[in-house]
């Protein structure tokens, strides 16, 4: 059925109509036999060249869009600009990134550039391309970013202004998920675990993900990480209320779903929240913790800030084998590490997880913060819990007393 939308008419039952740049470029689909077909056959020696890497679709649209802005630049379309003479292809590609430079991109996009039309080029028949890229410091990053400490963490997820967005903050946290990863998960990939009484609960990240979300698994790395207990016990109470509020959740539905209320009431489970929105959450809920640098803080912050826990002293005052670190983060160990770490024993990875310290100030924190009603804190005021904050209508945070 064909409803009309916020920005214009589509059909929910049909795949999602072509972007901008596979229309300028003439590819008829990104599935099924024609699926990443263009007539410039420029283009087509560029797509085949990426197909014999990760086939990622993300690395399809991030170089077909900066492609479509050099030809829309330059007045040439793909198949023209490989029939100029190798000077003119330099001057263009230089002229067009000092532009970018002047315009105040930062240092690492411009180079970004040059790369990526090199490739073009260089698929094409075009060799040894003399272009100057632009010197980058180490540790350069234009765009600034504030990595909050362990206590703003639990403040922005007591800030939350709903229960779904609790769990996203404590996900991305104690998981470190990049948050592509994080809109790609579906129910299924976490059922058994919830299911369980496991109190951290493993999430496996997989290449098969991609076909979800284009940037979903990094390099294609397979791995797998954990969630703390208050993030568990988030996500558990969060899909309990999802499925008060919109019924049964199937294996294929994402995990955390979108809220936007343009989608009728019964779809809304089923729509995977996107990248923009868990960005714009994060802020929001940076803002309300009172943070000073909150315009700085996104979702790749809270990765950071999981590394931080990663690398600091347990809760036993050990510390985490450095390979296990790097495992539980989603990196590939250096030389032949790789090859022989051995990724299959998920109960010691567990383990190794379950030292980590994710409270505040240095005492444990596992099992500290508890997400319930509000008709329920009389009773935890009579345990000996300690109220922290309310989140969304309805629910309270609370701590056990120390």
């Amino acid at each position: 059925m064909t409803r009309r939308k916020a920005f214009g008419k589509f059909s929910l039952g049909e795949p999602l109509p072509l972007r901008g740049f596979e229309k300028y470029f003439r590819i008829k689909a990104r599935e099924g036999p024609e699926a990443w077909k263009s007539s410039f056959a420029s283009v087509q020696m560029l797509l085949d060249h990426l197909s014999r890497f990760s086939g990622s679709e993300g690395s399809r649209q991030s170089y077909l869009n900066m492609l479509k802005r050099f030809c829309q630049r330059t007045g040439y379309d793909p198949d023209g600009l490989t029939q100029l003479h190798k000077n003119e292809v330099e001057r263009l590609i230089q002229d067009y990134a000092d532009e970018k430079a002047r315009d105040q991109a930062s240092r690492a996009y411009v180079n970004t550039i040059i790369k990526r039309l090199r490739t073009f080029f260089h698929v094409n028949g075009f060799e040894d391309l003399k272009l100057q890229v632009y010197y980058q410091p180490t540790r350069y990053r234009k765009r600034p970013e504030y990595i909050p400490t362990k206590g703003e963490v639990h403040a922005m997820a007591n800030a939350a202004g709903s229960i779904r967005d609790r769990a996203i903050i404590l996900s991305l946290w104690s998981c470190g998920l990049r948050v592509s990863t994080l809109c790609a998960l579906n129910h299924g990939d976490l059922s058994d675990e919830l299911d369980s009484e496991e109190r951290f609960l493993r999430v496996q990240v997989f290449p098969g993900m991609k076909e979800r979300v284009p940037d979903a698994c990094k390099g294609e790395v397979p791995y797998y990480s954990f969630l703390c207990a208050e993030a568990g016990e988030a996500l558990r109470v969060y899909l309990r209320e999802r499925e008060e509020q919109y019924g049964e959740i199937g294996a294929d539905d994402p995990l955390f779903h979108s809220d936007w209320n343009l989608w009728e009431r019964d779809e809304r489970s089923r729509k995977r929240l996107g990248r923009r929105g868990v960005g714009l959450l994060v802020k929001k809920a940076a803002r309300l913790a009172g943070l000073g640098e909150w315009e700085h803080v996104t979702p790749h912050c809270l990765r950071k800030a999981f590394d931080s826990v990663l690398r600091s002293p347990c809760v036993d005052g050990s510390r985490l084998d450095k390979g296990t670190q790097e495992f539980l983060f989603g990196h590939i160990l250096p030389g032949s590490q790789d090859v022989y770490y051995d990724r299959t024993k998920v109960d010691f990875h567990r383990n190794e997880y379950s030292k980590l310290d994710f409270s505040v100030g240095g005492v444990s924190g596992r099992g500290r913060d508890k997400l319930i009603d509000i008709g329920e804190l009389v009773r935890h005021f009579e345990e000996g819990w300690l109220f922290v904050s309310r989140v969304g209508d309805g629910k309270a945070v609370v701590r056990r007393g120390v």
